[in-house]
């Protein structure tokens, strides 16, 4: 295997295994509906905004890293739901369905042999690259997944 073929691989594993972290379908499966809305003691916000965000951060990079006229967001507020903001099972549903085909956009995106991973994104900031969007998608999506599955533990809800 070529060095950038296993390059590819190990970051494909990174989004999509369980590589010293939990998958986002573990953190999610069985997750009980008369919980999409609460809040946990302490947080500030939703299983739901939660998930929300996951799934809102994921697309956004991935825009940014395959549109030409990508739009930045501002800070906090669009990376959030509102605080107020609640769903049902169809919005719980569809957030999981979203962040998993933006996921699997992204995996394409790193498999694809004609996409360079080390060139800046022409219409990216500071000499960004692929790579470097793949790895903050990665590490962010851990963090969060993380906390997700945490906060399932603390209120009981594994």
């Amino acid at each position: 295997m070529t060095p950038d073929a296993l390059l590819r691989q190990q970051l494909v594993n990174l989004l999509t295994m369980p590589q010293a972290h939990m998958t986002f379908d573990d953190a999610v499966k069985n997750f009980p509906s008369a919980h999409y809305n609460t809040r946990p003691a302490g947080v500030e916000y939703t299983f739901w905004h939660l998930l929300e965000h996951l799934r809102i951060c994921q697309w956004d990079i991935l825009d940014y890293c395959r549109n030409p006229n990508y739009q930045y967001m501002e800070w906090p507020r669009d990376y959030w739901p509102a605080p107020d903001a609640v769903t049902d099972a169809a919005g719980w549903q569809h957030s999981i369905n979203q962040f998993v085909a933006d996921l699997e956009a992204l995996v394409a995106m790193v498999k694809n042999p004609q996409t360079d991973l080390y060139v800046p994104i022409p219409h990216g900031y500071d000499g960004h690259t692929i790579l470097r969007e793949i790895l903050v998608v990665a590490d962010h999506n851990a963090y969060h997944i993380g906390e997700l599955g945490i906060l399932r533990q603390i209120t009981g809800i594994w």
